[in-house]
């Protein structure tokens, strides 16, 4: 068999992990050619190949990022973009392809798989809100990113009796906010399933003061005060609609300042949370969702995804893994609220 293989939306750590996983045991079990097609969605368009070898995915495990590149393209708001992706499959002899990413990426590969398109998924996001899956890869590095820039924050914020609003990722689901809000042991944590109280956010960092420690408050990027609206870093949309959020923490941040008249300061962690090597929990999921990847295909199993359950990899449908976004419960959330102030 000849298999595309492609990574697209947003780059995280673990991918190339998957790329090593497939094209190993798809050339050296099953006697497969893996094609990479760059910059995700984009290259199937365009035709934008290149062929993935042992020799190629040798030294990448540990590497951050993607060797194929990546793209927020979405083929079908290009003019022609499906066709043009079609023909490509078929002047490369592609038998079937692997799509590696998020709610986007594999969007366009359950519509593409209701055309004829032969497809299996792989899930990724730092985010963690992909439905079907316990665990995608690239969040757990994430957390540990933000965990870390968390304890420094602390010591700095301590030293000069500040508050500091730590904002992380997170548009529609705040997995990466709860869980490094937590194992940073934060004062505050605020994400975008629940809206939240600014009157009672200075209420707790008044407490933390009172108590002679600094606050800390961790805060998605898709966070909403109540009454108010998401607030946006940019007016333009991507081509699947989601516009760039992020400013909350610079603006909560003031809010504190004034409120409270105690200095207030706002670091927003950005791509960060997206770069760099992948922890040993990443690479070892991205092996593996790589390695059962490349078994469906070879098994003509198409239209599913590879998924966590506990700790098995099982195969779901595309469209199960796409109905909807995975957030936060609001159990959880009730959870670390007790340890708040």
């Amino acid at each position: 068999m000849r298999v595309g293989v492609l990574t697209g939306g947003g780059d995280c750590p673990g991918l190339n992990a998957v790329l090593r996983a497939v094209t190993r045991k798809g050339i050296s079990v099953f006697g497969h050619e893996i094609i990479g097609f760059r910059n995700g969605w984009l290259g199937p368009i365009e035709g934008l190949t290149t062929p993935l070898t042992l020799d190629k995915v040798e030294e990448i495990l540990n590497r951050g990022g993607t060797i194929l590149g990546s793209s927020r393209t979405n083929p079908y708001k290009v003019d022609g973009g499906v066709d043009r992706l079609k023909a490509t499959i078929a002047e490369h002899r592609i038998d079937a392809l692997v799509a590696i990413g998020g709610e986007d990426t594999l969007g366009v590969a359950e519509k593409l798989t209701q055309e004829g398109v032969p497809v299996v998924g792989v899930p990724k996001t730092i985010d963690n809100d992909l439905d079907a899956t316990d665990y995608t890869f690239g969040f757990d590095t994430a957390v540990h990113i933000a965990t870390e820039a968390i304890d420094r924050l602390r010591t700095t914020a301590e030293s000069h009796h500040r508050a500091l609003v730590v904002e992380v990722m997170g548009r529609h689901a705040g997995w990466i906010a709860l869980h490094s809000g937590l194992a940073g042991g934060a004062n505050v944590i605020l994400v975008p399933e629940q809206e939240f109280s600014v009157d009672r956010v200075v209420d707790w960092v008044q407490q933390r003061f009172e108590r002679q420690y600094a606050p800390i408050i961790v805060v998605a990027e898709g966070a909403i005060p109540e009454g108010g609206e998401e607030l946006l870093a940019g007016g333009e949309k991507d081509a699947f609609g989601h516009v760039r959020l992020g400013g909350v923490g610079t603006w909560l941040a003031d809010e504190i300042a004034h409120r409270t008249g105690k200095e207030s300061r706002a670091v927003v962690l950005g791509h960060t949370q997206r770069g760099g090597t992948p922890t040993a929990y990443d690479r070892v999921l991205a092996t593996r969702f790589g390695l059962h990847a490349i078994d469906a295909i070879t098994e003509g199993d198409y239209g599913k995804m590879v998924a966590l359950r506990g700790t098995d990899i099982v195969r779901v449908p595309l469209r199960e893994a796409t109905a909807a976004l995975k957030t936060v419960p609001k159990e959880r959330l009730a959870e670390a609220e007790v340890l708040f102030g």
